[in-house]
């Protein structure tokens, strides 16, 4: 394992000398798909299915078509009207490239009756963090309104489910979610804003093990070297770094029906322009609405497979989708509106790269709505047979975008996370809870500052590359 380890990170800093490394080796990640096409294709037809049972059920029977919206993920659980005692069903309702995220399915339910998270080493039985350590499968939910307002990054397990539904539950503070190292985790129906960076502290992560933990980032959610990863129906804002990140190595991720706001750098999928792994990535981006006060990366790509598809982008500031290092972007049935700025009306944003360079990048947007002079620079027209399958989709118009992104976000309460506190109770709204601790705002997590260029990655890469030369130094002179 020691040698397979440092022979990785041999040809991951040999890349960055390499004009075009990331095309140099052919990687393959656990939980990978061989055909992506097929994945994005499959998608469509979903979708397809579930707007055509509305529009064939929505005159007939009206009692079962008053919970189709055509969204196939919330068709899928929604219409049972025992859903609440069937909560595992969720598990069987993914779509794209994290589909095969099972969560806690098949584990026992954990209730989680303390919102406290006073000790990251020992947590207390009932609270969140001692459900999401446990090496056992668990379908975590909420019996009432809560906030939990965590001291250190909350680091999951593989095999979780958190949902939300029935509740509204809010995720704040020191580091937030962490999922790394693992798989088969489903985060549902949870707001999560005003993460700010945390560490310098022993955090435990199973029940075996804590270590200690540097300063983090100050991600919504950070996603490290990890796979079979679905995010639905979650509201995020207002964190220090990125609201979504996902890198080192990860794949297979859906991030579906949630709801973006108040942010800078929003979404980043990769870990560097020369991080092999990375070309493995595979991401499906769909049925989010990407809302007010966003500047940038919805997403910022880098390598990899990513499939933005059904997304109501409501302007931005800089750009919506950017990339660098040659990621393969597919953009369908979106609706862009630009902002009012006569600057800023690209879509797309091609970095650390020239247009010799970028221009054969496969990027292509196909059905999509395009309103306030916003228009998207595709390229790659020599590889547009790559695209074959998914341009059998026909485009979708601005109705089926609006109907599909209509619920994107927590169910059933306020969208809003401006104070970080809620007055409305569960779906029905007929209970209220009032928290005793002061509400989070931007000026205690920072969330408004921006942060300085990082110079960690510069001094990463130089570290690694000695250790690479000194496991080869080790390894010859055994073999003398």
């Amino acid at each position: 394992m020691f040698q397979a380890t440092h022979i990785l990170l041999f040809f991951s800093v040999l890349s960055s000398f390499l004009p075009h490394g990331t095309a140099a080796f052919n990687l393959t990640l656990p939980g990978q798909h061989p055909d992506p096409e097929a994945v994005a294709t499959q998608v469509h037809r979903r979708v397809n299915a579930s707007m055509g049972r509305r529009e064939m059920l929505r005159l007939s029977e009206k009692d079962v078509a008053s919970c189709l919206t055509g969204n196939p993920i919330d068709d899928c659980w929604k219409c049972d009207p025992d859903w609440a005692n069937n909560r595992q069903r969720l598990a069987d309702c993914g779509i794209g490239f994290g589909q095969n995220a099972k969560g806690g399915k098949g584990g026992e339910f954990y209730i989680v009756t303390d919102s406290s998270d006073e000790d990251p080493v020992n947590p207390k039985p009932g609270t969140l963090r001692y459900a999401v350590i446990r090496n056992e499968p668990l379908w975590i939910v909420f019996p009432s309104n809560m906030m939990i307002k965590l001291s250190q990054e909350l680091i999951f397990n593989s095999y979780k489910t958190i949902d939300g539904r029935g509740a509204d539950v809010h995720i704040v503070g020191g580091g937030c979610i962490t999922l790394q190292y693992i798989s088969n985790v489903i985060i549902h129906n949870i707001h999560i804003h005003h993460c700010h960076p945390s560490g310098n502290a022993n955090v435990r992560s199973s029940p075996e093990h804590y270590g200690y933990r540097t300063e983090s980032d100050g991600d919504g959610i950070s996603i490290f070297s990890s796979r079979d990863i679905w995010i639905d129906h979650c509201t995020l804002s207002r964190c220090k770094d990125g609201l979504i990140d996902a890198v080192m190595g990860s794949t297979a991720i859906t991030i579906s029906n949630n709801h973006f706001s108040h942010h800078n750098d929003v979404m980043l999928l990769g870990h560097s322009d020369h991080y092999l792994p990375d070309s493995a990535m595979q991401v499906t981006i769909a049925f989010n609405h990407f809302g007010e006060n966003l500047v940038q990366r919805m997403p910022r790509c880098r390598l990899g497979y990513i499939h933005v598809v059904n997304n109501d982008f409501t302007r931005w500031e800089m750009y919506a989708i950017g990339g660098s290092g040659r990621p393969t972007i597919n953009s369908q049935g979106n609706r862009y509106t630009a902002p009012e700025d006569p600057y800023a009306k690209q879509i797309t944003k091609r970095l650390d790269a020239g247009e010799g360079e970028w221009s054969g990048w496969n990027w292509r947007s196909e059905g999509d709505v395009m309103l306030n002079g916003a228009f998207f620079v595709a390229s790659g027209g020599e590889a547009g047979t790559d695209y074959q399958n998914a341009y059998s989709v026909e485009p979708k118009n601005v109705d089926r975008i609006s109907l599909l992104t209509m619920s994107a976000g927590v169910l059933g309460v306020a969208r809003d996370n401006n104070l970080g506190m809620w007055t409305r109770g569960a779906n029905d709204g007929g209970v209220y809870f009032s928290d005793t601790g002061p509400e989070y705002t931007d000026d205690m997590s920072q969330s408004t500052m921006p942060l300085p260029p990082s110079r960690i990655f510069p001094l990463l890469s130089a570290f690694l590359a000695f250790l690479c030369l000194l496991f080869h130094t080790i390894t010859l002179t055994t073999l003398l």
